[in-house]
């Protein structure tokens, strides 16, 4: 939104990762384009929306912070592979982030596509296009505008509103920042208009753009933030930060909107036999339960970066044995609750920790033993211990590697496969858990039941005599917060849920304090098969400094630009 703020890059409509050969999101590059030549062109006038599109899933990228980093490495869930003292991954970690070397992109790259957005409204009643096409565009356009405004207000609470304002490059622009409260009314508002307007489906080469079950989805999660504890009563700063009164109603407001997408009963769970549902939705381009995606061709991104060295990826995001823990056992239990003894043989067992598992345990995390695809189109064990050629400690600092979304059928250097894998953003899962959490926080714990049983049901996870899916029959709401919290972080892992997630419940201080373990797997013997031990090692120390880590600081070069640009407290 500032004065410099990329005007000549308005002009370009450069892509990167979109859809599939033909499609309308395919890659496309121009140049020497005027704002009367762009919008004169009913071709260009699409590319330029385009252009907007491609940063849509930056704030979730698996390399937002460098070549393989991304959120899930500044919070509990992964160690990066990145250790400089300079990588963000690691001044996150170490408490040594500031204003001076925070990550630019939520403010600059959020801002440059609202600019973009406003000067597609602007021309878009000139163009040659056909009315009905012109007020699809609109919604869509209006559509990113509010998804940018999110990723801003979840970054640094309340921030500068422009409605539909162009700036030019010499206008003044004010940085005085709106309420939490305005910020999310505005968001909330234009995500209802655009619903009204977008179809509930894209087919053929439409497929892939903004639908009404995302608006509608968007306006699930800005809700279920909104009502959170982080936002719903913060009194500093007049409003900037959150709403001052806590409104405990916020939450049925935020329940409403999640099942407003339910009733479009557009979307479900993938389900396949024995939970591998959850494995291959993430390899599928369409399917039933992604609500938005980062568009992109067939590819082999994720192998190439999570995968170990055997399998010809970097390995480089390797879970802590905080998440590896957070997966209960086949029978829906807790594994400190569910340890195998005479009587419960199919029991969590601390000699033997990998099986009889959360079957999303297994399509999660890459463990000692697990199985992958080799370079022989053969699957056979990774081998994590001490002293393992190749991938075992120290070559991942925390003997694990990362499993999630990747094909059973692609690994990095293969020429000959690969998967048709577009990044969620939005899947339905989420929707469900949406609704689960904000149900249970006004009161109604049934509804929680409901929704948490459909998940672990997909999951794989054995439903027990009485059908509840280990879920116990007395939880009250607190106890079921606490089942729906590590719900949300082994469904939705390594999907920039969990580092926002614990930010909004106001739990970080608690959780991002405490020391991050690995394990360390030593072979005994020789003998067929293995038999090892298990040793649990610190790996780091995060810090978090309540309460200023709540909220990003705001770029110090974008303060300096403006006198009524606020900085977040303590930065």
């Amino acid at each position: 939104m500032k004065k410099n703020i990329f005007l000549a890059a308005i002009f370009m409509v450069l892509m990167a990762a979109a859809c599939k050969k033909g499609g309308v999101l395919e890659q496309v590059k121009t140049t020497d384009l005027t704002e009367e030549s762009t919008f004169a062109d009913s071709a260009r006038t699409m590319q330029f929306l385009t252009r907007i599109y491609t940063d849509i899933g930056f704030s979730a990228d698996p390399k937002r912070f460098g070549s393989s980093v991304g959120v899930y490495s500044i919070c509990d869930e992964v160690e990066g592979s990145l250790l400089s003292a300079t990588a963000f991954n690691v001044i996150f970690q170490t408490g040594a982030i500031s204003a001076l070397n925070v990550p630019t992109d939520a403010w600059t790259t959020t801002y440059a596509n609202i600019r973009r957005v406003n000067v597609l409204l602007s021309h878009l009643s000139t163009t040659p296009l056909s009315q009905r096409l012109r007020e699809r565009i609109a919604a869509e356009a209006r559509f990113l505008r509010a998804w940018y405004y999110f990723i801003l207000i979840k970054h640094y609470g309340g921030v500068p509103l422009v409605g539909d304002v162009v700036y030019g490059a010499t206008d003044p622009v004010s940085g005085k920042r709106a309420t939490y409260e305005e910020c999310v009314n505005y968001i909330a508002s234009e995500c209802d208009a655009v619903a009204l307007v977008l179809p509930q489906i894209h087919t053929g080469l439409d497929f892939g753009r903004i639908t009404r079950g995302a608006a509608l989805a968007l306006k699930s999660r800005l809700l279920l933030y909104a009502a959170s504890p982080l936002f719903n009563g913060r009194t500093d700063m007049d409003g900037i930060l959150g709403y001052p009164n806590a409104d405990p109603s916020r939450w049925n407001k935020a329940a409403k909107a999640a099942l407003d997408v339910i009733n479009l009963d557009q979307y479900s769970l993938y389900e396949l036999a024995g939970g591998l549902g959850f494995q291959k939705v993430f390899t599928l381009r369409k399917n039933n339960e992604y609500i938005l995606a980062t568009m992109a061709g067939n590819n082999r991104t994720l192998e190439a970066i999570w995968d170990p060295a055997t399998r010809t990826g970097s390995g480089s995001a390797m879970p802590y044995q905080e998440l590896v823990d957070a997966f209960g056992t086949i029978k829906g239990k807790p594994i400190t609750e569910d340890l195998k003894s005479p009587g419960n043989p199919t029991g969590y067992d601390p000699a033997n920790p990998y099986v009889n598992r959360d079957p999303r345990f297994n399509w999660s995390i890459l463990y000692n033993e697990g199985m992958r695809l080799n370079t022989s189109k053969t699957v056979t064990p990774v081998f994590t211990y001490a002293g393992a050629a190749q991938d075992g400690f120290n070559f991942t600092k925390t003997g694990y590697y990362l499993r999630k979304m990747l094909d059973d059928n692609t690994i990095a250097s293969s020429t000959s496969s690969a998967t048709e894998r577009c990044f969620p953003l939005i899947r339905y899962a989420e929707i469900l858990l949406n609704y689960a959490e904000a149900s249970n926080e006004a009161g109604d714990i049934q509804t929680a039941y409901t929704e948490i049983k459909a998940i672990r049901k997909r999951a794989g996870i054995e439903p027990g005599l009485e059908g509840d899916y280990g879920l116990a029959d007395d939880l009250t709401k607190e106890t079921m917060r606490t089942v729906i919290q590590n719900e949300r972080r082994v469904e939705l892992a390594i999907e920039e849920h969990r580092y926002w997630d614990v930010r909004r419940w106001k739990i970080a201080e608690n959780v991002s304090n405490k020391t991050l373990h690995g394990m360390k797997i030593s072979r005994v013997g020789t003998g067929t098969p293995a038999t090892y031990t298990y040793e649990l090692i610190n790996i780091r120390t995060p810090a978090f400094i309540a309460p200023k880590y709540y909220l990003w600081p705001i770029p110090q070069g974008e303060v300096n630009k403006s006198t009524e640009l606020l900085q977040n407290p303590g930065w």
